[in-house]
């Protein structure tokens, strides 16, 4: 079966037009439910493309064969690891509730810490109407709340094991396919779109470039600071260094401050609780180790032609992980990748037509350039007449 792709135009037709947008709109409401597997499939296969193309080099003409080599590899080493620390970091989250309920972790400690070594403060704060007794409750009770929450999102993950195995066996599936037949389903999209070829060449390659440059610059930054925090708490003998760790990876997307938000206030924390050793470590790791990664290593990973304001990544990762979950991480960076992509090829394109019609109005008024004897001379205004 097959049909006639002659371009006779038949298919511009108005109607033709809604019935390809309500169908459309169908399938993709089919898909619907699976989009986040579909999703990561298509992440990982875009990210582990340099991988598939040394691969196809070395055996040539067998693109099943390279597809499914690459799987395997993306399989032992991004996917396994990762459920080994997803399974961590639900373990370590539940003792951490189990010690905030039993009273062994008391956030308020830090206020009496402060009393203690600047009782000034104390003085202070009352003249200015703040109760530290206040605060300390408040602590102990954002702890508490802030654990119950980590503990469902574990308890409701580990509910739903049988649709993540469902999940995590079709974005292998789908993942094949990505590696195998993606290059050709792009080439059916580009003469698809109802778009000058220059145009649509142009949109893809910004947009595969802005996208890679946010990933990386949020991906392994985030990955490289978070480990090196999760491995301090570890040597540190601070509890939950692969939670804690995980969390500093979503923190990254922060402007300046970004994982200091969870190694300051731990730092703090050993300080009020009497390990100063402990805490002087971290706070020297922490300023020098972790806090200069972003600035060493985003230059190298991120080109500065390509990245995105620091505002439009953090804003678009929070939006990403509010409405899409863990998924948002990846999927806020990518959708604004897009728009600014959008927005800059139209902007380029609307540039020069501007300034050509801008040109005439502008030349016309100005003092510099007076107009010639010759148009004075037609001018059936001209004093000459």
């Amino acid at each position: 079966m097959g049909f006639d792709s002659g371009g006779s135009g038949q298919t511009r037709h108005p109607f033709f037009l809604v019935m390809l947008a309500v169908v459309s709109l169908a399938f993709g409401a089919l898909l619907l439910i699976f989009w986040q597997p579909i999703f990561w499939a298509v992440v990982l296969g875009i990210l582990f493309l340099p991988v598939k193309n040394w691969l196809g080099q070395r055996i040539p003409s067998q693109p099943s064969t390279v597809a499914l080599l690459t799987v395997v590899i993306i399989f032992f080493t991004v996917l396994v690891p990762a459920l080994f620390v997803a399974s961590a970091v639900a373990s370590e989250a539940s003792q951490l509730l189990a010690r905030i309920q039993a009273g062994d972790f008391d956030p308020g400690v830090i206020v009496r810490w402060v009393q203690n070594i600047a009782p000034a403060v104390t003085d202070w704060a009352e003249r200015i109407g703040i109760d530290l007794a206040e605060w300390q409750r408040k602590l102990s009770g954002a702890a508490l709340t802030g654990s119950r929450f980590v503990a469902s999102l574990a308890l409701s993950a580990g509910q739903n094991v049988a649709r993540f195995v469902v999940y995590f066996f079709l974005m292998l599936y789908v993942l094949f396919f990505v590696i195998r037949d993606g290059e050709s389903v792009l080439v059916h999209i580009e003469r698809a779109m109802p778009l000058p070829n220059d145009l649509e060449r142009q949109l893809f390659t910004k947009f595969a470039e802005v996208s890679r440059a946010t990933l990386k610059g949020t991906l392994v930054v985030g990955l490289v600071q978070g480990t090196l925090g999760g491995l301090i708490f570890a040597v540190l003998d601070i509890q939950g260094a692969v939670f804690w760790g995980c969390v500093m990876v979503i923190l990254s997307v922060v402007p300046a401050v970004g994982p200091g938000l969870i190694w300051l206030p731990a730092a703090i924390f050993l300080l009020a609780t009497g390990a100063a050793t402990q805490g002087i470590i971290l706070i020297v790791f922490g300023v020098i180790v972790i806090g200069l990664v972003d600035n060493i290593l985003r230059p190298v990973l991120v080109g500065r032609d390509t990245q995105m304001p620091d505002y439009i990544i953090l804003l678009s990762t929070l939006g990403g992980l509010v409405l899409v979950g863990i998924s948002g991480f990846v999927l806020g960076p990518v959708l604004a990748a897009l728009f600014l992509t959008c927005w800059q090829m139209f902007e380029a394109d609307s540039a020069p037509k501007l300034s050509s019609s801008a040109a005439p109005a502008s030349a016309a008024a100005d003092p510099r350039h007076p107009p010639s004897p010759k148009s004075v001379a037609d001018d059936p205004r001209s004093p000459a007449e």
